[in-house]
């Protein structure tokens, strides 16, 4: 929606896990470091820990787009509160298997024909299982066992165990202590620093064209740790609301004042547990370290011609004392009303010049006395035809004595 407005690529805060953001910060490189070389190893487990939201998913996504080039299949397991039986059958359809066999054994059969297909070929299976904090201890040993399929001593299935921290405490627990034996790497990955807030936040606007529009305040960033706690799933929330909130308000920045208000708006929503507004980071200065894009400027006034405009409504002559005070008071001695009389007197001037036989006068007499039958006229269109000659000659008359004066 905002993304035209801010001349963006792409949304970019959406809330589903999306690896082409990753932000490769210092504990993600080294947790992305630790899965490469147990992937290098092509055995066991590798468990990544964290709390909802610190970007796991997001981590694998970006592990597994960087195997593009590998001759791998892998397969995601999102559904975990499962029987061990049922989680068989998951697997398999995973990998693309109908698995109708009513029996585990054939379904391990297809499975193990699918992975020595795949190890002759020079490839390689990969499963993810996702949310693994829910599997039960029987659904974890089936797991196990699957680790079990060899050739010539080679694993032909490595499993990727993603999960919230409880996951640590299920394979920690005697039951599962041959689980915990097979893990060959682990990386928890914990919410995010303040510099490392900022530079999240920044790192993806940048991947969709982000050229400091919408430009925001420095003092923005302590708002958006407060209210995250540094979880990228919750710095997405709080940026995407700030987005959407200054594209309503057709503005190019963002500010305290608009950190304030959509933090109203989350807790209102009951999206924060805690009060944040009394925090002095929500009355800050506003700082912004790079210059603001120009804002759109507001429309000019439509400006009216001056011949479009309506003349102004005859008003009663002042008496000559007062307009002359009035004409005094003028700039250069000139009214408008001044202007008009001297070219009402020059249009008589240039009309006595080039009338002097009254065919004008007679063109503005009445239409009835003009355009009448000179024959049938009655007396008293005469009467007025005669009355208009005589009044014309007295204007010539004053004309020509007023040129010899």
């Amino acid at each position: 929606m905002y993304e035209h407005f801010f001349r963006l690529k792409a949304e970019p805060f959406r809330l589903s896990p999306d690896h082409r953001f990753c932000y490769n910060h210092p504990q993600y490189a080294k947790a992305k470091a630790y899965m490469a070389y147990a992937f290098m190893r092509a055995e066991g487990f590798v468990m990544v820990t964290g709390q909802p939201g610190t970007g796991k998913t997001t981590l694998i996504g970006d592990l597994v787009e960087s195997l593009a080039d590998e001759n791998v299949v892998v397969a995601n397991l999102v559904s975990t509160q499962l029987a061990a039986d049922d989680l068989l059958r998951m697997v398999a359809f995973s990998f693309g298997l109908t698995a109708n066999a009513a029996q585990k054994s054939a379904i391990l059969q297809d499975l193990s024909t699918l992975f020595l297909g795949l190890h002759r070929e020079g490839g390689r299976a990969l499963l993810i299982v996702d949310e693994a904090q829910d599997l039960t201890p029987m659904a974890m040993e089936e797991l196990r066992l699957l680790t079990n399929l060899q050739l010539d001593g080679q694993p032909l299935l490595q499993i990727f165990l993603l999960g919230q921290p409880e996951l640590r405490e299920l394979i920690h627990s005697p039951e599962l202590e041959q689980v915990h034996q097979r893990i060959i790497a682990t990386s928890n990955l914990r919410a995010l620093e303040l510099d490392e807030t900022r530079a999240y936040v920044e790192h993806r606007l940048r991947v969709v064209g982000w050229r400091n529009d919408p430009a925001i305040s420095a003092a923005v960033f302590p708002i958006i740790y407060q209210f995250s706690e540094g979880v990228p799933r919750r710095i997405n929330l709080i940026c995407s609301r700030l987005l959407l909130h200054t594209f309503v308000e057709q503005r190019h920045r963002i500010g305290v004042a608009d950190a304030r208000t959509v933090v109203q708006e989350l807790q209102d929503e009951q999206l924060s547990t805690r009060n944040l507004l009394n925090d002095d980071l929500f009355y800050a200065e506003d700082i912004y370290e790079y210059p603001p894009p120009d804002e759109p400027e507001p429309e000019a006034p439509v400006l009216v011609d001056e011949q479009d405009e309506p003349e102004p409504e005859a008003v009663e002559e002042a008496p000559a004392g007062k307009r002359r005070k009035r004409e005094a008071t003028n700039d250069g001695g000139t009214s408008k009303h001044a202007t008009a009389g001297e070219a009402d007197e020059s249009r008589l001037f240039r009309q006595a010049d080039t009338d002097t036989t009254g065919v004008r006068l007679f063109e503005n007499l009445p239409a009835e006395v003009a355009h009448a039958d000179k024959s049938s006229m009655s007396m008293d269109a005469w009467a007025m035809l005669f009355a208009g000659l005589v009044a014309g000659g007295f204007v010539l008359f004053f004309v020509g004595v007023d040129r010899i004066l």
